[in-house]
């Protein structure tokens, strides 16, 4: 369901922990993802595997700093 594509992408894009848990371990992120409902298919997953994994956080630097959730947790 490209709904759920759209849905995952935005929080990638948005929401730092998200998008730093994704980098570490994107099979992983993708799990707690379908937890929230954000079930992929098959081919999607393996197209988000595919992506070149800095794409997110380019996006993320382009966008207002408003729509980011910042991380709040030490480095």
């Amino acid at each position: 369901m490209h709904r759920h594509i759209e849905l995952l992408i935005g929080r990638l894009v948005t929401d730092e922990d998200f998008r730093r848990a994704f980098q570490d371990d994107p099979r992983q992120a993708l799990r707690v993802a379908a937890d929230w409902g954000l079930a992929l298919s098959a081919v999607e997953v393996s197209a988000m595997l595919a992506t070149d994994q800095t794409l997110w956080d380019r996006i993320a630097v382009e966008l207002d700093s408003r729509l980011q959730k910042a991380s709040f947790r030490a480095l």
